[in-house]
Parts: structure tokens; sequence; C-alpha cells
């Protein structure tokens, strides 16, 4: 048996599955692609979550998109966080191209151009579904971690939410929450030190600039209603494929704080709505994010600990995160253990540091005899990655060095016109692009304050009228001239005069 043959062998065997899966490409040893040698990744283990690493231009965007792309032909919705703006065009057909043709006759797969169902949202000011959450909907400890808090500014925070609930004051948005905050410590202290105990100052001022700083970047945008409903990612059109949702997010990339604060918070509300699924045959959503390195960046030990903690729970509810990044190493060492498919472009060795992040990735993957890791990591060409995932018993499959297939859609965004008919074409714009602005406790708490600032003033103007009614009492009282020109004796007297002086 030759080489290639002894390869094929291998691939056949080692991405042998029963059940359904994604075929990303055919293998590739000693340069050449084996046609038909598929590299297959079964839908059952999907939720095991992933990585799709590589330097840019090595084909990271083309690999996600072909992923999306197969899960909604198969009717599994999906979420992309597209922070460089290159994956609207997924509501497009390819319009084909002879390399397109050229590679797919080498892995053995024909190609199909065609576009998939797609739903534009937004964080920020354009165009799509609007994504909303509210202050109350988010919780105090999450709200804590995003802000970076002490501990006894944590207890300040779930003292706010505590007061909120037991007052029915609703918490929508950040004006909300500061405007209560200020409440504690002003106008309502013995209001809240009598139920809640003393709540300091300095605390609450910390707080207090710390949501600022997160206003800043835009997150009074995302605090509000109407409330994003987490069941509308999950919908199948009427082919019974699943939405492709995709959220703008390329005027954000310099907030990553915002990012950070609307990814947990959509992961925290999937974890909390979605049933437990089990070992299931297949997902219930894929989550795929780009970028990622922008949500560890500037993470706290509190935030990253909070991540890691959604990662290894939320998989039992049917979903799966695949992490989308330059390098490996920009993911937290306790996460990227969770992660089960890492497909791996090309890294790039210009410096020492270079070169020891190369030799740190080829150590995440399993040994192979067809393979020097280390070298394959820097030979691969644009389109072509390192594989490695799980097969339907949650064992590693052998690494396989694969010629990806190409997208079925175009790899291109949408023109404005597109765009603008994909959005209007959306039941969900209706649903939630509408603002609302119902009272809430930046409401209540002002015309509460203000009627105290009334009745505070009445009961003033009351006290200084009774001050002087008495200073006037007291002033007629004291005064011998008033006592003896308003006496009795005197007034006979002055009128005994006036008799005598008439006659």
């Amino acid at each position: 048996m030759s080489r290639k043959e002894d390869f094929l062998s291998h691939i056949e065997k080692g991405y042998t599955t029963k059940g359904d899966y994604v075929t990303m490409g055919a293998g590739i040893v000693d340069g050449e692609t084996v046609k038909n040698a598929f590299v297959k990744v079964p839908l059952k283990t999907l939720n095991r979550h992933g990585l799709i690493a590589g330097a840019t231009g090595t084909g990271k965007t083309k690999t996600l998109q072909v992923i999306a792309e197969n899960l909604s032909d198969k009717g599994i919705p999906v979420l992309l966080m597209d922070l460089k703006g290159d994956l609207s065009g997924i509501a497009q057909p390819s319009p084909g191209h002879p390399k397109i043709d050229e590679r797919h006759e080498k892995i053995g797969l024909p190609f199909e151009p065609k576009g998939f169902p797609v739903e534009i949202l937004t964080l920020s000011e354009q165009d799509g579904v609007r994504l909303r959450a509210t202050v109350s909907e988010f919780g105090p400890v999450l709200l804590s971690r995003i802000l970076d808090l002490t501990v006894t500014q944590e207890g300040i925070v779930a003292v706010v939410f505590k007061y909120c609930d037991d007052n029915k004051l609703p918490l929508l948005d950040l004006k909300d929450f500061k405007k209560v905050l200020q409440y504690a410590t002003g106008e309502g202290k013995k209001e809240f030190q009598s139920q809640y105990g003393r709540i300091s100052t300095s605390s609450t001022g910390t707080i207090l600039r710390k949501i600022i700083e997160l206003e800043q970047q835009g997150a009074e945008l995302f605090f509000g209603e109407k409330s994003f409903e987490v069941d509308d990612l999950v919908r199948i059109d009427e082919n019974g494929r699943g939405y492709i949702n995709i959220i703008r997010l390329t005027d954000i990339q310099d907030r990553p704080k915002l990012f950070s604060t609307f990814m947990l918070s959509l992961l925290a509300e999937i974890y909390g709505t979605f049933p437990e699924q089990g070992d299931s045959d297949r997902p219930e959503l894929i989550l795929f994010i780009d970028e990622a390195h922008l949500i560890f960046k500037e993470a706290s030990k509190a935030l990253l600990d909070q991540i890691e903690s959604i990662v290894k729970l939320i998989r039992s509810k049917g979903i799966g995160l695949y992490f989308v990044t330059q390098n490996p190493t920009d993911v937290p060492d306790d996460v990227l253990a969770q992660l089960g498919l890492k497909v791996q472009h090309a890294l790039r060795a210009f410096t020492a540091k270079d070169r020891k992040a190369i030799k740190l990735t080829a150590e995440n993957y399993p040994d192979s005899e067809f393979y020097d890791t280390k070298e394959v990591l820097t030979s691969l060409g644009i389109g072509e990655a390192l594989i490695s995932a799980l097969d339907e018993k949650g064992r590693p499959t052998p690494l396989a060095a694969t010629m990806l297939r190409a997208p079925m859609s175009r790899m291109d965004v949408l023109t404005p016109a597109e765009l603008d008919e994909a959005i209007g074409k959306s039941k969900l714009v209706k649903k939630y692009n509408e603002e609302i602005d119902r009272e809430s406790a930046y409401e209540v708490l002002n015309e509460k304050i203000e009627k105290a600032e009334k009745e505070a003033e009445k009961e003033k103007e009351q006290k200084t009228k009774t001050r002087r009614t008495s200073s006037r009492s007291r002033s007629t009282r004291m005064n011998p001239v008033v006592k003896v020109l308003t006496s009795a004796t005197f007034i006979r007297g002055v009128l005994g005069v006036l008799k005598k002086v008439i006659r």
C-alpha cells in the first residue's frame, strides 16, 4: 500500500460517522490533496465548542462561513458576530470561479452555489434588528463582573437590585440604575439605611464612574426595552434551513467592554432560557465569535471566570461556542481546554516570539505519523488548515491537514441595496425596533423626590408662618405699652374723660 493509500485509509477510519456530519474538505499528505479523503465533523459533537485560528489572510472567515452554511442546510440555526463586516454575503449565492471548481475537483465534492436565510442584527445605530436587554435581566452578579467591582461594591449593587424588587421599581436602562444609586446616598439615605444598612458614598461614586465608562462605549444603546428574546435565534425558514443571524459589530471594535457585556448577557440568557438537551444527536444553536481576543484582552479575572463557567455549562443546552482569532494563545488555557474542534490555519514565524507560539500551538494537537506539526503550521496555504475534531464517542480524530471546501455563498459583503432588502424582509425588525421608554425607576424616583421636595417646602413655609405668628404673639404679650393701651381700665378712663369733655 502506497503512503497516499495508507493516508486515505487512515482518514476514512478516523472520520467514519454513523450520524449526520459537516464535511470540511479533503485531507492533504506530502503537499498533495487526497481526493475523497473527507474530513467530517459529526453534528453530535459540535456542541463541544471549537476554535478557528490562523494568521491574517489565511482563510479563517471563509472557514467560519463554510461551517455556518452547512449547519444552516441541516436545519441548525447559527449566530455570527461580524466585527469586520464581511459576512453579510452569506445571503447571496456565490458567483462561482474556475479556481473554486478546481479546488472542489481536488477534494471530490460537487460545488453548488446558493444563498442562505439571513437575519441582520445590530447593537448600535447601524441598520438591523436592535438587540437590547434590561438592567434587571442582566442581574447584579453579571453587572458587577462587567464593571469589575470589589466585593463591597458588589454588595451595594445587590442591595440596589433588592430595593428595586421590594419597591417594584423597574430597572430598565442605565439611567435607572444610576438614579437609584444617587437616591441611596442622597434623598433616600435614611430609607436605605433603615432597611439595608449604611451605604458608602465613596463606593457608590466608584460604581457610578464605572457605569459612565460603560456608557461611553455605547452601552446605553444596549440596555433598555424591548428585550431581545433568544428564542428568535433558533428560527427555521420555510425550506427547513436554520437562520444565520449576523450581528453587525463593525463600529464597536474599539469598544471591547460593550462587546463583552453583550456576549456575556446573551450567553447567560441562553443558558437560563434553553432547556437541558443532554447527549443529543445535533446542536440547538451554534455561535461564532469572531475576533475573540477582544473579549479576553481586557477582561478581569472575575469576568474570565464567568466566561469559563458558561463555556463549561452551556454545552448541556445544546449550544456550541466557536472562537475565531489569530492565535490560540489569545484564548485562556482554561477555555481552550474545553474546545473539541480545532481548525488551525497557517501561522507566520517572523520573530522568536512567533516561533515559540508555533511550538506551543503544535503541542495542542495529537501526534501524527504523517506530519511534523510545527513544519506544517508554517507551510499551509490559503484555505488549508490542520483539523482535529471529536468523533461520535468524544475521542480526538486523527490530525488532518485539510484542503477546505469553498463557501457556497458570496465571499463578499452585500451591497447597500441588498442589505436594505434583507432588513426590509425581516419580521423581527417590526418586533424589536420600536423604542419603548415606559415609567421605570428613574421616573418613579424623580417623582418621589419632587413630591418630597414640595412637601418639605410646604412644611418649611408652614413653620416660617407659625414662627412669625408666634413672634407677633410674644411681642404683644411682652410690650408693656401695648398692655396698658389695650387694658380695660385704660379704655374706661379714656371714655370717662371724653364724656366730661362732651358735657
